[in-house]
């Protein structure tokens, strides 16, 4: 169901006999209120009277800069030592390190692969295509090892 916020829903009833548009307010099993004006998702909910005088009450006041996130965590939220996530961290550096060595490892391994056949020549492939189709593969297996290797190592760099 589509929400509106409030300040939305207050513009909206001002321009409301501009637009001729309906708003509609929803409560739900547990209470909620909710305001929408599509009306396919407004079965069962009551029409505003547009013709009332809006008002409206100001929210409570933010710190600058805090977000919906900030606000504090549930009692029943896990919580973990700094000694805890630090291990965790240091786990998940030795993992992404670790899987960088091996994409290393695959890179080189696919460029010697691409530079030994290279070094082919084919009695059948007189057509200069022919030896392209032929070593598209091993461009292809060289750069996603490479594109891995960088994504690891932007990773690994993001790391605190």
């Amino acid at each position: 169901m589509r929400q509106l916020r409030p300040l939305t829903l207050i513009l909206a009833l001002c321009a409301a006999p501009l637009a001729q548009a309906e708003i509609y307010k929803c409560v739900d099993a547990e209470g909620r209120t909710t305001y929408t004006n599509d009306r396919s998702a407004a079965r069962g909910c009551k029409a505003i009277q547009q013709d009332l005088p809006v008002t409206s009450v100001p929210g409570p006041a933010r710190a600058p800069g805090s977000g919906a996130s900030s606000g504090p965590s549930p009692s029943t939220f896990p919580r973990v030592s700094p000694n805890d996530q630090r291990a965790r961290d240091d786990t998940r550096r030795q993992v992404l390190e670790k899987e960088l060595a091996t994409e290393e490892a695959g890179l080189a391994e696919a460029q010697k692969q691409l530079a030994e056949q290279e070094a082919v020549r084919m009695g059948d492939e007189r057509n200069y295509q022919r030896v392209l189709d032929r070593l598209q593969p091993y461009k292809d297996k060289v750069e996603l090892h490479k594109r891995n290797v960088e994504a690891l190592q932007r990773e690994i760099a993001n790391l605190r």
